[in-house]
């Protein structure tokens, strides 16, 4: 894809840098690394080729028609090489999603890692191999094969969030092109757009205001807008920040975040050591956020509750004294239930609130819906099994199953309508019956449910749905008899790594990038947490702990399961052996693996993973 119908081989780009990244569009990780390569490609635009190798997670993502849309969507501006079946991945011995591979302009692999923050890294590389081949002669400067793809000429672009105003008129988040859209009661005028349309970070009014790809938005109630000076909150997700929207004065402002990706690690990503949380609680717009994707209201609170998917929690914003804080979520991404300080959650991309005051939360990688007290953080699971389950099945809650919802909207009867994104349908969950139907099909991506008429019985009511790869949206009628779909449970199926059962020595390897140094300033800044599903796959050494290797025991009574194992380290510029400057700037590299394993006696009893090789 992007190179103009041209079929393309790694010898035709010899004389190149070229640099590979495994990424599937559903990883909000995946989503960083691309924003991270953009000063890249544009930078070194005559020698460098990026090639994004397309390796889904779900079965959705295995359709090129859906890798077109996401390429499109999210402004791809590189080569894009679908590889539905994962073949290019297992050449290239990928674990991960990201992974990042260079190739020096001869054609020899000389570099991968997995995770993000790798752009400092990846910069010493590139101009390492510039200088190189550029004396050698074997550098070919000049335009790539890259070719832009026309741009589709509509309203909405990939829109992602839709909410109604107190005026009744509807507002949306034209997220493909940068701004927000207000339309009439019908959804059908555009009165006003809130944004230049190019991606930014500005403040001001509404004409030269800019956002990069805005996600949720919510309505503060009417004394407490005249109080804090603007009437909604707007997640704007590739920022990292929240955005207040003056409706009458017609400006924009940033309320909360500092416009720098968090990182998971310490809480400031360079005073506290990398296995440190931190439970945030002070100015919002002093901390870093991490792809904000959706946000709520809750009167029972007077707080605006955060979907932070970046780094998998759930936090709350205080826009009466600006503050905002960690309610929910370790940062570790996964299905577990419990309280603020324990839970789990996976790329959090959809709130609503619920007739008794909890948030429903639909946790979109682990493809689940969620139950959330605003007040204390403690959650638990509605629908879901885990990171790898997902399909398309109604039924009891418990067997049923959705694939990657991103939107989740009450109705009248207490019942709960669920955007399911990649089954391209709209489903119901219902809390007494705790039952699953399907309410319609054949829709394209929707992303987010907006509820109208919603007088009396869910009969009566109709819903606008934010149909995102459709580029519109769509009215949608509750039908009086829900469908009952059972088009089965899957599991991500990825090619397993055999190891044996009984001791198995865990490294992670990380190598420094050259003018950096580890920032041992306050102890060791690497940290390593192991777990596995089922738990018990482990016998001994799970947890976590600072260091980059791990003694684990498998269960020998397993023959197969998932190894988790998150991986940081923290570097600052400087040169080893000497100290790190006072104003340094520091980089925490992380990332997550979900390892599928196939326990075999003959197997190598260690496992080696490569946060950065080089």
């Amino acid at each position: 894809m992007n190179s103009g119908g041209k079929d393309l081989t790694l010898a035709d780009l010899r004389g190149k840098v070229v640099l590979l990244d495994f990424w599937t569009f559903c990883c909000i990780n995946c989503l960083h690394v691309l924003d991270e390569l953009r000063p890249l490609e544009e930078k070194y635009a005559q020698e460098l080729v990026i090639i994004g190798v397309h390796s889904p997670k779900f079965e959705f993502e295995r359709t090129v028609e859906a890798v077109d849309q996401a390429v499109e969507r999210y402004q791809v501006e590189h080569l894009v090489l679908d590889d539905p079946d994962l073949v290019t991945w297992q050449a290239y011995t990928a674990r991960a999603w990201p992974t990042l591979a260079v190739i020096d302009p001869e054609g020899y692999l000389v570099a991968t890692m997995s995770g993000e923050g790798h752009a400092a890294g990846l910069t010493e590389i590139i101009e390492g191999l510039i200088e190189e081949h550029s004396a050698k002669g074997t550098l070919h400067s000049g335009d790539g094969p890259y070719v832009p793809p026309p741009a589709p000429e509509t309203d909405l672009f990939y829109p992602g969030k839709a909410t109604r105003l107190p005026s009744g008129h509807l507002i949306v988040a034209d997220s493909g092109h940068h701004s927000l859209v207000e339309y009439d009661d019908d959804a059908a005028t555009i009165i006003r757009r809130i944004g230049t349309g190019e991606r930014g970070a500005d403040d001001g009014d509404f004409a030269s205001a800019s956002f990069s790809e805005p996600g949720g938005i919510t309505v503060l109630p009417a004394d407490l807008a005249a109080e804090v000076g603007y009437d909604l909150v707007v997640a704007d997700t590739v920022n990292h920040t929240l955005r207040g929207i003056d409706l009458t004065n017609e400006t924009v402002t940033t309320i909360a975040g500092t416009g720098e990706q968090h990182m998971v690690g310490a809480i400031d990503n360079v005073r506290g050591k990398p296995g440190e949380l931190g439970r945030y609680d002070g100015p919002a717009v002093d901390v870093k956020l991490s792809s904000p994707w959706d946000v709520l209201f809750v009167p029972s609170t007077a707080e605006v509750v955060v979907a932070m998917a970046g780094n998998h929690t759930i936090w709350s914003f205080d826009p009466k004294d600006g503050t905002i804080r960690i309610l929910s979520g370790t940062m570790n991404e996964g299905l577990v239930d419990g309280d603020g300080e324990s839970a789990w959650f996976a790329q959090s991309s959809g709130l609503d609130l619920g007739p008794a005051g909890e948030v429903f939360v639909a946790d979109s990688e682990t493809s689940a819906i969620r139950r959330l007290d605003p007040a204390t953080g403690e959650v638990s699971s509605l629908v879901g099994v885990g990171l790898f389950d997902f399909g398309f099945r109604d039924g009891p809650a418990a067997e049923a199953r959705l694939q990657h919802p991103l939107g989740v909207r009450s109705l009248p009867d207490g019942s709960v309508a669920i955007a399911d994104t990649y089954n391209g349908a709209i489903r119901r969950f219902d809390p007494r019956t705790e039952e699953v139907t399907t309410l319609a099909r054949g829709l394209r991506e929707p992303s987010d449910i907006v509820l109208i008429g919603n007088e009396g019985t869910p009969d009566d009511a109709e819903l606008i749905v934010v149909e995102s790869a459709a580029h519109a949206l769509t009215r949608v009628k509750l039908p009086k008899d829900a469908q009952k779909v059972d088009e089965g449970a899957l599991t991500t199926k990825r090619p397993s790594t055999e190891i044996a059962s009984g001791p198995v020595s865990l490294t992670v390897s990380f190598t420094v990038p050259a003018g950096q140094k580890l920032d041992d300033r306050w102890g060791d800044p690497t940290f390593l947490q192991v777990s596995a599903t089922p738990p018990e796959l482990i016998s001994s050494g799970e947890g976590g702990a600072e260091g980059l290797s791990r003694d684990i025991v498998i269960n020998p009574e397993y023959t197969e399961g998932v190894l988790h194992v998150t991986a940081r380290a923290a570097a600052c510029d400087g040169e080893p052996g000497g100290e790190i400057p006072l104003h340094a700037a520091c980089h925490l590299y992380q990332q997550d693996w979900g390892i599928p394993v196939e326990l075999v006696d003959s197997a190598p009893n260690a496992l080696t993973l490569d946060l950065r090789g080089a």
